[in-house]
């Protein structure tokens, strides 16, 4: 296979907090694909720097009165500190508060300023007259105009879930200063994503991105896209404009331009050719880890801004999903929000890193870390299944003989279906469908310990006439749990390293052409990983709880239309539209729901309605009918629903659509 050039990144973690679990997802997920490569003799970078811009980043520094230059510098250092622990092997981690990061990014600005891509307006925005500072949304508090909660933020009420804007806050002051925030009005400069909507419909169509990311994206695409505002208002830090004073580039811009300056950074120390891997006709491969809360920012800005900018986009984007901790959300409360630091003051990072490969797929799926199943599969598979092996035949090669492994391999079938495994372990990698090469590697495993036992070496060694037998044994066990070790290598690199030091091998390749190790000396068997111990289990939740003094917010009351009725300015929030009925069918498992895919003109939806017990799935097909189009989607067991079909009834039999006249067509609005 031709040697592949690829440059690899991962999202920029935020230099305004400690690195914890959830992050090391993305981080692990993307090593051991870099890993993989450079064990195949790829040629493969890994670069990634901390985002430091931002109105969060200067008043974090502001608080503890050091310079946002001290803040981010002390905070790269224990970034990197953490990854390097769990053996993230960037080559290179860089800031984007960099020389590097200013020229390109105000490189690309020109660029597309010049091209006619950049336009700007008059906006209002919320002011702190104490602070002489425009505010983010974020850094406006006060009650939920829904609920009534208090310290609610400007743009999402986190007791009843509401979403409004800054100026609908009750009694809203600065989180800043605790000033009632004024209106001012600013000139802001915007990036035209319109102008690069045909081009981005054929790039999100073209095989870059998942095929879930690909619909989330046409359903962006299919309406208009917004102008983006790309400037902030001093004082921001940040790099100035150049052609505004006073104005600055939005974290937002700048913040993916960084994974371009590392790899610049990376070629000046290097001796690299920039252009090669960011010109806009390179050859090479370029791949973009990152979590789907920010595929907007990397899969529509992103590669619009280098398209307009002549740079080239990325082969591809691999997005991923949430961690959860023994099925919730990451919870300080609960002791399940676990920095990175505090893991490593208990556990074995490769512990951590096994469990995420065993869990992770190619999709954007939530995984789940149950400290159970942890415990589980890191002692049965690593300790119990893979490590064992070469502790119980390294015994027996040290005491009879010396260290050296037999002449000859005993079993030459039994390891060549070991390295035949290489093509489809292989392809788990590449195609990052971890989860499946950790589950083939460890049927290896299995098989290894059924020879194994099968053999009882343990036996053969009470009889001295069958001396030679036991050398054999116990070198094929030795030599099947190197072809282990070589294919864990992308996942577990340091108990990788140390078996190659137990073996006495240069680092292993990718066991594509290995051969047996015979008349070889091995050195003396040390314990390459020790099982997980509860109680640092515990030790960890136990660290990571916090004493935290909740306040009381109301909960949301239910709602009673005779004494409190709405007005008709929340009627008028209702998107009502006319809709057809393009298929119909029944879900396996609900009594009452059919699946309904329905036309409201400009999309396709997919909506669940609880009308099975009035209507069978073909008559319904092709019928108009209402629905609420702006309802927010609703996770359920069978899928997402997005919207809701309106009906009136009793129940039963007695559900009656609410049909619209003749005359109507899908998409219509109701008025």
């Amino acid at each position: 296979m031709p040697d592949r050039k690829i440059l690899v990144t991962s999202a920029l973690p935020y230099a305004n907090g400690s690195i914890h679990l959830g992050h090391l997802v993305e981080y692990i997920q993307t090593d051991i694909w870099v890993r993989f490569q450079k064990q195949r003799n790829n040629t493969c970078y890994y670069v990634c720097a901390d985002d430091t811009h931002g109105t969060p980043i200067m008043l974090r520094a502001d608080s503890e009165g050091i310079t946002p230059e001290a803040l981010i510098g002390r905070v790269w250092e224990e970034h990197l500190a953490d990854f390097t622990a769990f053996g993230v092997a960037f080559d290179n981690f860089h800031s984007t508060h960099s020389k590097e990061n200013q020229v390109l990014s105000t490189l690309i600005y020109e660029r597309l300023r010049d091209a006619g891509h950049i336009s700007s307006r008059t906006i209002v925005q919320a002011y702190d007259p104490v602070k002489n500072m425009f505010l983010p949304d974020r850094f406006i508090k006060g009650e939920c105009p829904k609920c009534g909660a208090k310290d609610q933020y400007g743009d999402s009420c986190e007791a009843c879930g509401a979403t409004y804007s800054p100026t609908e806050l009750k009694n809203a002051v600065s989180a800043v200063s605790g000033e009632k925030p004024i209106e001012k009005e600013s000139l802001h400069y915007f990036f035209k994503l319109g102008d690069f909507k045909d081009m981005l419909t054929e790039w999100t169509q073209a095989g870059h991105l998942q095929h879930e990311v690909t619909n989330k994206l046409n359903e962006w695409l299919e309406g208009d896209l917004h102008e983006w505002d790309i400037s902030r208002d001093a004082p921001y830090f940040g790099f100035e404009i150049p052609d505004a004073p006073g104005k600055y580039f939005y974290v937002w811009l700048d913040a993916p331009i960084g994974y371009m300056a590392s790899f610049k950074n990376l070629c000046e120390r290097e001796g690299l050719d920039f252009d090669a891997f960011w010109g806009e006709n390179s050859p090479t491969e370029l791949y973009h880890f990152i979590g789907k809360d920010i595929v907007y920012f990397h899969a529509l800005f992103w590669p619009a801004m280098l398209k307009g900018a002549r740079f080239r986009t990325p082969s591809a984007i691999f997005v991923h999903g949430f961690l959860t901790v023994n099925g919730e959300k990451m919870s300080k409360s609960r002791g399940t929000f676990i920095k990175a630091r505090t893991y490593l003051d208990h556990l074995n990072p490769e512990y951590l890193r096994y469990y995420f490969a065993a869990k992770l797929s190619a999709g954007v799926d939530d995984i789940d870390l149950s400290f159970d199943d942890f415990t589980q599969r890191v002692n049965s598979d690593l300790v119990g299944k893979v490590v064992n092996i070469a502790s119980r035949c390294s015994g027996f090669i040290h005491k009879q003989f010396g260290g050296l492994l037999s002449n000859h391999c005993a079993e030459p079938e039994l390891f060549k279906l070991f390295i035949e495994a290489n093509t489809s372990i292989a392809e788990h990698y590449e195609s990052r469908e971890y989860g499946k090469a950790m589950r083939e590697i460890m049927a290896l495993a299995d098989k290894a310990n059924q020879y194994i036992d099968e053999k009882k070496p343990w036996l053969i060694a009470k009889e001295p006439e069958r001396k030679a037998e036991l050398h054999e044994v116990s070198s094929m066990g030795i030599n099947l749990f190197h072809l282990l070790a070589a294919y864990l290598k992308p996942v577990l690199p340091v108990m990788a390293q140390h078996a190659e030091v137990f073996l006495n091998i240069d680092p292993m390749a990718w066991p594509d052409q290995t051969q047996p190790l015979t008349g070889h000396t091995i050195n003396p068997f040390q314990p390459l990983m020790t099982r997980v111990d509860p109680e640092k289990i515990a030790a960890v939740v136990d660290a990571s709880k916090e004493n935290l003094q909740k306040t009381e917010t109301p909960k949301p009351r239910k709602f009673d239309p005779v004494s409190e009725p709405i007005t008709f300015d929340d009627f008028a929030k209702l998107d009502l539209r006319i809709a057809k009925i393009i298929n119909a069918e029944p879900i396996e498992g609900a009594d009452k729901l059919l699946q309904l895919t329905v036309d409201i003109g400009d999309e396709t939806r997919n909506i669940f309605a609880g009308i099975k017990s009035a209507y069978s799935p073909e008559d319904l097909i092709g019928r108009l009918t209402l629905v609420v189009a702006n309802l927010e989607p609703r996770k359920m067991r069978f899928g997402m629903s997005e919207g809701m079909v309106l009906a009136a009834g009793p129940g039963g039999k007695d559900i009656w659509l609410l049909s619209p006249d003749q005359g109507a067509v899908p998409g219509m609005r109701v008025k």
